[in-house]
């Protein structure tokens, strides 16, 4: 494929009007995305008219006035489609891991007769040190963690809780969350799914494979911002038995109330803890209504075909330079990112940085691409496999100035 028909692979693409509502910066493409995704225009109005008149005019009263009480409550009806949930299976608040963590520990108390937490020898890092404090703090608790091929084979009658990440944020390998949420049931376990590189960008329907609680970020496929809120889904059949760990005043049924007894409120408000964090609930509100306008089955089919594209053209045009495939090569198994092996991983991709693609590291010698499917086009990745290119062909990616490490790579 060239360029040229890379851009009219484009001009075809139902979903090429998305792009309009996000702020590329000229001469960029951004293969980030699975890391922070871009902003909108439409963020910065809608900070700036919760910052300048909200709450510089109307102070308190905005809670009232302009619905910041209700804030969690409306997001979460944004996310809801996008995973296949009702609105009130969905609480958004904290981060991915406090949420995790509410979710692994309300999980494990469904099952106080089983002691073993599974989960993937390669999950994500955060992810794996939360279930370690939890075993330290719930006597008993034992974590367990395979091969990723090995985790369906693991499953035992001492097995409370398998929790997994959706896709790999190393390689993108994608699991079989329906096969493995059937499997874990057969097994008498209650699953946790960790969405945080799927949502935005792959199909994910957890009404459909009968997950019993997940969690994801915001800021990745989903454009909320640096540090958005993350998402809890709790499965309305568990609504009357789960606890959450963290029994906040805004996870009350009555929080204003002031009383001296926690009641628990409806749903998966449950998992509300503190104060909700207005302006970047604000900022996700505003990011997530470009969503009302995409047709979600469209998405899946956008992602694997950017990322086999990226695919084919790295197989044609960087090999012979040390690069290796590191990703699923059938898209059905991968995710929205791409990563690819290299000896000098960390210089490359700053290079490539420097050149305007954006991408990033993880050691010792990955490089990962995202292809957000909203606003990533053919030709970017076309151009993006190019600049590799002609970094790898003449040694440019080895210059000095290339090889001091960053704080975030």
């Amino acid at each position: 494929m060239d360029r040229d028909e890379a851009a009219a692979l484009d001009v075809a693409d139902p979903l090429a009007p998305a792009r309009g509502a996000f702020r590329i910066p000229e001469g960029v493409v951004y293969l980030n995305g699975n890391s922070l995704g871009a902003l909108q225009p439409a963020v910065e109005e809608r900070l700036r008219r919760v910052v300048t008149d909200e709450w510089g005019t109307g102070l308190k009263r905005s809670w009232n006035d302009a619905g910041w009480a209700h804030l969690p409550q409306r997001v979460a009806a944004r996310i809801a489609p996008l995973v296949g949930a009702e609105p009130h299976e969905i609480a958004v608040t904290d981060s991915t891991s406090v949420d995790l963590f509410k979710a692994v520990v309300a999980a494990r108390r469904l099952r106080p007769d089983r002691r073993v937490i599974l989960t993937d020898e390669r999950n994500f890092p955060s992810d794996r040190y939360v279930l370690a404090g939890i075993a330290e703090l719930l006597p008993g608790t034992e974590v367990v963690a395979v091969a990723a091929d090995e985790v369906e084979a693991r499953l035992g009658d001492d097995v409370a809780v398998v929790t997994l990440t959706h896709v790999d944020y190393r390689s993108g390998r994608m699991h079989d969350a329906a096969r493995l949420t059937a499997a874990a049931h057969d097994a008498g376990a209650v699953v946790v799914w960790d969405l945080s590189h799927s949502t935005g960008a792959v199909h994910v329907d957890l009404a459909d494979w009968h997950v019993d609680l997940a969690v994801g970020c915001t800021y990745k496929y989903l454009n909320g911002g640096p540090g958005s809120p993350a998402y809890l889904y709790a499965a309305e059949r568990h609504h009357d038995t789960l606890r959450s760990p963290v029994a906040g005043w805004f996870g009350h049924a009555d929080p204003f109330a002031f009383g001296p007894e926690y009641t628990p409120a409806a749903g998966a408000d449950r998992f509300l803890a503190g104060t909700p964090p207005i302006l970047s609930l604000a900022a996700l509100d505003a990011a997530l209504e470009v969503w009302e306008d995409v047709d979600l089955a469209a998405v899946p089919h956008r992602t694997r075909a950017l990322t086999s594209l990226f695919v084919e053209l790295v197989d044609a045009r960087l090999a012979g330079y040390g690069v290796t495939l590191e990703s699923p090569r059938a898209a059905e198994l991968r995710g929205a990112h791409v990563t690819i092996g290299f000896g000098g991983a960390g210089p490359l991709s700053r290079a490539a940085t420097a050149a305007g693609v954006i991408g990033d590291v993880r050691p010792p010698d990955l490089l990962r691409f995202g292809f957000s499917p909203l606003y990533v086009r053919h030709v970017d990745v076309w151009d993006a496999v190019e600049v590799l290119h002609d970094l790898l062909a003449d040694g440019s990616w080895d210059e000095p100035r290339f090889r001091a490490t960053e704080t975030v790579s």
